[in-house]
């Protein structure tokens, strides 16, 4: 597969197309690396899976790359870290996800669509649900003292939740989600239930 024209052909390329079913992945590149990038059997342990996908696709991005993967219930999560590992985060994570979809469509396709996969890079998740945390809490003392709600722009779904989980113990403003698809947003508002301050 020398030059892909399409997402398909690029799928392929990795090992995840709907062609044939029963052949094993091929390598982008042979020569590159001996760790396919998909490998495993239908029902095989999805950390497993995940390991071997994730070795594969790291280590023909920068070989010094580790890559740690463990499974928590229905969560398969995966910490890549090494010095330059942050840089796999890309713009606001945008390469994180992207990694991140194609990482659940090797597990769906191996049989494990019920599960959600978290990868993290050099940390990157971790400092941006800290950094949503203090931006929600500011938020919540502004709307608080101004008595207005705050909408905020349309965000991801894990970014919603983080600010969810902080500020769902608030005494003094609520969350809410509203828009649909790539526009739901999140909206900071005064608790009601207050009576009488």
């Amino acid at each position: 597969m020398d030059n892909p024209k399409n997402l398909d052909d690029y799928l392929a390329g990795l090992g995840i197309s709907e062609a044939d079913d029963d052949a094993p992945p091929p390598l982008l590149d042979p020569a590159a690396s001996p760790v396919p990038l998909v490998a495993g059997e239908p029902d095989a342990d999805p950390a497993a899976l995940l390991d071997g996908f994730l070795k594969g696709l790291v280590g023909r991005i920068d070989p010094e790359l580790q890559v740690n993967v463990s499974q928590d219930g229905m969560v398969v999560q995966a910490e890549i870290q090494g010095e330059r590992a942050s840089r796999l985060a890309g713009r606001d994570g945008r390469t994180l996800g992207a990694i991140e979809v194609l990482c659940y469509a090797v597990l769906s396709r191996q049989g494990h669509s019920e599960l959600r996969v978290r990868v993290d890079a050099g940390g990157f998740r971790h400092r941006h649900a800290e950094n949503l945390t203090r931006l929600a809490e500011r938020l919540a003392v502004q709307v608080a003292k101004s008595g207005e709600s705050h909408e905020m722009q349309p965000m991801p779904p894990s970014d919603r939740r983080v600010i969810h989980l902080a500020l769902q113990e608030h005494p003094m403003v609520s969350t809410e989600s509203v828009g649909e698809g790539s526009a739901r947003r999140l909206i900071i508002r005064p608790r009601t239930d207050l009576v009488g301050g």
